[in-house]
């Protein structure tokens, strides 16, 4: 379990905190979706939840974070990066850049946890073939297309296998049949007990995806819950949140004077349609 008990943090020089007493606790098998404006501080959350921020950047950290119920303000780096994985959606902060080939880029990161060789080299087959991308294994990191390059980092978290893994708008660069393979390798890591917390744009990555969902408004937790409820809550949109098609068409239809039936027909056609892609 990753927990953040009244935590607020402040970037080195900044005068305004850019998270303010934020209590979230990610439950393992979750998967909690994090939603909000531009600078609503998304990413902020994401690099306290996986440890990088103070210890990497700098800042000021105020409440606890707690993994699996340690607190880890004093936990080394080493063992944090072996409990909990953060993927950006650039992926170029995310690829080493020393290796030649995708399949050691995807080992490298079980390399350096020492992971016994023949458990690397299952893990990254395992990885590459959840998001598909096995044909890529002999091609160069850097000679990639930027989706092909994101899907790649994310194979290198996947084989890590974490515990605990914060992505930072992972589909931002991929298109809808590469943000369906993510949504898919993700679901079944949470089904093997990982807590996944995710910020994202897509709501509709979301709607299919998270277990709960907290939207984040000027550094602060406005409001959390079930996902489809959240998903669905009106207050989304003065926040900056498109809420996910489905809604929107349901809201649509109920405009348009559509009996209850109607409407349940056209959301679930829309629903097997998402599916299908």
């Amino acid at each position: 379990m990753l927990t953040l008990e009244a935590v607020s943090y402040r970037y080195a020089g900044a005068r305004r905190a850019a998270l303010r007493d934020v209590d979230l606790e990610l439950r393992d098998g979750e998967v909690l979706g994090i939603v909000g404006a531009s600078e609503a501080g998304k990413t902020t959350l994401a690099l306290v939840a996986s440890g990088l921020a103070p210890r990497a950047i700098g800042g000021t950290l105020r409440g606890v974070v707690r993994i699996d119920g340690r607190d880890v303000a004093a936990a080394p780096m080493h063992e944090m990066a072996a409990q909990v994985a953060i993927g950006f959606q650039n992926p170029a902060t995310q690829l080493s850049g020393v290796t030649e080939t995708v399949f050691e880029e995807v080992a490298f990161g079980p390399m350096n946890l020492a992971v016994p060789r023949n458990e690397v080299i299952g893990r990254t087959w395992d990885a590459l073939a959840s998001l598909r991308i096995e044909p890529l294994a002999e091609r160069h990191p850097a000679r990639l297309s930027g989706g092909q390059q994101q899907l790649v980092a994310i194979a290198g978290l996947l084989a890590l296998r974490p515990r605990h893994l914060v992505l930072d708008e992972p589909t931002a660069q991929l298109d809808p049949a590469g943000t369906d393979l993510v949504a898919e390798a993700l679901s079944h890591l949470s089904a093997r007990g990982a807590s996944i917390c995710v910020t994202e744009q897509k709501t509709d990555l979301l709607a299919g995806l998270a277990t709960r969902v907290a939207v984040i408004d000027a550094g602060a937790i406005a409001f959390s819950g079930p996902a489809d409820e959240v998903l669905a809550d009106p207050r989304l949109a003065d926040l900056g949140v498109a809420a996910p098609s489905a809604v929107r068409l349901y809201r649509v239809a109920d405009a348009a004077g559509l009996s209850p039936v109607a409407r349940d027909r056209l959301t679930a056609a829309l629903a097997e349609e998402l599916d299908v892609r």
